[in-house]
């Protein structure tokens, strides 16, 4: 749909997923004339779709390197687990359709952070209203409207038994067409604007309890089904299967955004990872990311090289929005077993709500609300067949009645009431309520990239309190319910599951404190938009996914109100691996390297940069193999060069990196300075497609003591944007005229540096590295002792040679 421009697709807006933030951003611009292009990872889902059967579900899980393109994306880090979806609709496929606002005293500002930093938010609930309120409308948000749903007058009565107000939230549901009271499973009519699932049929809510795992009437107001259909209407392109992977800046304004697309379906030995997918490149004036709170994250750190001025919030304020899920088990009142049947209604029906200290009401600690969950009716016989004790006893009773019927009874053939004992009274399953709560945990996590994977650091440590005072209310209400209250067993190990992940592209008044502003736009990359989960500074304390999509019209509204410039379309080449080249007839000599240490993002000086990176916890590794393919030509050139291949890994970079192309220098000697040079040249490009190159040098010099370990094994690194060319001297004196452009000390700074630190090599990595030396030719003995020669010599230059000199009057000297 957008314009071509040579082989590259130019668009207004390329949004990234299809959640709340994403989906009400997609329509809105789509309504105001705007080419938009929503990519989402995930399939589409229609009504009927979900998975239900064993076989289903055991496919229903997104790993696309497993060649599984299912809904359910699970994930597990430091201190949690977290659960979100893919599939066009995004979270709203999976949620439990709740729609509160944040409360109105939870906005807090300047709020101190365990470890540093505080929360802050940059919006106000008044701010948010307008567009609460046209998002409500858009999504038909409804409270439940049925008085006799067991569960739902069972939490609400133990509540006013403990003097807790409860609120039926608003859900966005369909329980009723058109005009008509509520009943289930009434067909509803086409919407306005058409759908996005030719063929199907959507019903009111069924009361089936199976919203988490997908709506298969179509009752739920899932975003596929309100914002995404009505962009699409309005000419929105919603492209499925595709999965951005890195955002470049381009010189002339816009973005060049590469993506893959899954090819679901493959089959056999066909390689579906995506690392290994191939990358295509489109231009949009506006990107606007929307891939949930990993999702968007994960792009930015991966992103994070060629978005220079994303600043030192990115990956902070990880908050799980405090979920926390618990078990009521077999309800009983007045010794009568209590019908509580989580199976029946929505997923969740009512909730009480806990003050804060913020509410200014007398109340302490940090709130939260408590919601009755239910559950798909079909796990009720999971329930009942899990109790291996009384499901032994019943079985053994059927079987001994059984012969007894065959032997004794002279078979007696009806055996209706032994089979209805075999099955039990159900009383567990139909007596069991889970509980799950949300409120305002502590956002002091982090996100990092960790072998170019997501990784959180998030722990329940610092939320404790919170934490217990929630499960001390959740037993209080067991208790009035005569229940037997049951942690979840991740519990037991101080972890919690999250439905609800936010944080890591937090907004802020600043780049110091925000990666984006409060309309989401992020600092210092006009045009670049975080409008999900991620960009949210802490929890919202209610269920998110209402305040996600508000902040979302808000931020569209901005968007449309600024200039929307056409983009130049500059195009860098695709990375290629370097391979080292042979010369014919010649013996080469090859080792490989390994180097690893500290190392981050806008610092210059590398003793600074290792400094502030041991701090964030930021890295850097090289794997280089170091190849001298003429030995002979190796010790006669004054630079003493070779090739080097192999890969770069840092966090901040993006992940693994290959060399296109590399060089080494080994022991130069530069004008007027002590001692040698070691000299690392290395050709990348980010993930984003921007060219980059690595600068080191090991500074080789007599100081006192006895460093000659450490100045051969410590290398000083620099990262600076483009493509440096390499030194072209063919003399010595020519070589010693090009020593700054290498970056050879530490007071020559490249113009474009974009990173620097300080790697070593390990001495397990050395002893190792002496394994690895390898000949090529037919003198190859002959060839490792001149490497031998050429290194010891330097050496002895150095250390020895140097020192000595220096100790000779200059009189004396012959």
């Amino acid at each position: 749909m957008g314009i071509r421009n040579g082989d590259l697709e130019v668009v207004d807006a390329l949004v990234v997923g299809s959640g709340f933030g994403a989906a009400v951003a997609a329509q809105r611009l789509a309504e105001a004339g705007k080419q938009v292009v929503v990519m989402e990872r995930g399939r589409r889902y229609g009504p009927g779709d979900f998975a239900r059967t064993p076989a289903q579900m055991g496919r229903a899980f997104w790993d696309p390197s497993e060649k599984l393109y299912g809904l359910f994306d699970a994930w597990s880090f430091r201190g949690l687990e977290g659960l979100v979806s893919s599939g066009l609709g995004g979270g709203s496929l999976i949620y439990a359709n709740v729609l509160l606002r944040k409360d109105e005293h939870w906005f807090v500002h300047d709020s101190p952070l365990p470890g540093g930093g505080y929360e802050h938010w940059p919006v106000s609930r008044a701010d948010l209203d307008p567009h609460y309120d046209v998002v409500e409308r858009a999504l038909g948000a409804t409270p439940y409207p049925y008085d006799d749903t067991p569960k739902t007058r069972a939490v609400e009565q133990a509540a006013v038994a403990l003097g807790m107000p409860t609120v039926r939230p608003p859900l966005a549901v369909t329980f009723a067409r058109p005009g008509e009271d509520p009943a289930p499973g009434m067909d509803l009519p086409e919407a306005a604007f058409g759908t996005v699932h030719p063929g199907t049929r959507r019903r009111t809510c069924s009361l089936c309890g199976e919203c988490d795992i997908g709506c298969n009437t179509g009752a739920k107001n899932t975003l596929d089904h309100t914002y995404l259909a009505a962009a699409a209407h309005h000419g929105a392109d919603l492209r499925t299967l595709h999965e951005v992977r890195a955002v470049r800046p381009l010189d002339g304004g816009g973005y060049l955004v590469r993506y893959v697309v899954h090819p679901e379906g493959a089959r056999g030995d066909v390689d579906t990872r995506t690392r290994s997918l191939p990358e295509r490149e489109i231009v949009a004036r506006r990107v606007v990311l929307g891939a949930g709170t990993f999702g968007t994250t994960f792009l930015l750190l991966r992103s994070r090289a060629s978005l220079p001025d994303l600043g030192p919030a990115l990956g902070t304020r990880f908050s799980g929005n405090g979920d926390l899920l618990t078990l009521l088990l077999d309800c009983t009142r007045d010794g009568q077993h209590l019908p509580v049947d989580g199976g029946t209604g929505p997923v969740i029906t009512t909730a009480i709500r806990r003050p804060d200290a913020l509410d200014g009401d007398g109340a302490s600690g940090r709130g939260y609300y408590v919601e009755d969950a239910g559950f798909p009716g079909f796990l009720g016989w999971l329930v009942e067949t899990a109790q291996l004790r009384s499901t032994a006893r019943r079985a053994a009773a059927f079987a001994w009645q059984v012969a007894r019927n065959r032997v004794l009874a002279r078979g007696r053939s009806n055996v209706s009431a032994d089979l209805s004992a075999l099955l039990g009274d159900g009383r567990l399953s139909a007596g069991s309520l889970p509980l799950l709560g949300m409120g305002r945990d502590v956002p002091d996590g982090r996100m990092s990239l960790h072998g170019g994977r997501l990784a959180v650091d998030w722990t329940t440590a610092t939320s404790r309190a919170y934490f217990d005072d929630m499960r001390a209310t959740m037993q209080r209400v067991g208790e009035e319910l005569g229940a037997r209250f049951q942690d979840n067993p991740l519990w037991w190990m101080k972890r919690v599951v999250t439905v609800h992940p936010l944080g890591g592209a937090p907004m802020g008044r600043h780049a110091g404190e925000g990666v984006c502003d409060a309309f989401g736009e992020v600092h210092g990359h006009p045009g670049l938009h975080v409008v999900d989960g991620a960009a949210l500074p802490g929890p919202v304390g209610a269920n998110p996914s209402l305040t996600i999509a508000a902040l979302a019209d808000r931020a569209a509204t901005r968007m449309l109100e600024q200039d929307w410039a056409r983009p130049t379309t500059t195009r860098f080449a695709a990375p290629v691996r370097a391979r080292a080249a042979a010369v014919p007839g010649a013996t080469s000599v090859a080792f490989t390297e390994r180097m690893t240490g500290p190392f981050t993002l806008g610092v210059t000086d590398p003793a600074r940069g290792a400094l502030v990176a041991r701090s964030l916890r930021d890295h850097l590794t090289f794997v280089l193999t170091i190849t001298a393919a003429d030995i002979d030509a190796f010790v006669a050139d004054p630079l003493h060069r070779a090739q080097a291949t192999g890969f770069v890994e840092s966090n901040v970079l993006g992940g693994r990196l290959d060399v296109e192309q590399g060089w080494f220098q080994l022991f130069v000697h530069p004008t007027g300075t002590p001692g040698r040079r070691m000299l690392y040249r290395l050709w990348l490009r980010d993930t984003a497609g921007s060219p980059l190159t690595l600068l080191g040098s090991k500074q080789v010099e007599d100081d006192r003591g006895l460093d000659v370990w450490a100045d051969t094994t410590t290398l000083h690194v620099r990262v600076v944007r483009g493509h440096l060319p390499p030194p072209t001297a063919t003399t010595h004196a020519q070589a010693l005229t090009v020593l700054d452009d290498l970056g050879a000390t530490d007071d020559d700074v490249p113009d474009g540096t974009i990173g620097a630190g300080v790697l070593v090599i390990r001495p397990l990595d050395l002893a190792r590295q002496l394994t690895t030396f390898r000949t090529h030719g037919d003198d190859g003995a002959a060839a490792l002792a001149r490497f031998g020669r050429l290194f010891l010599g330097e050496l002895w230059d150095v250390y020895v040679a140097e020192r000595r000199a220096a100790r000779v009057p200059a009189g004396a000297r012959p």
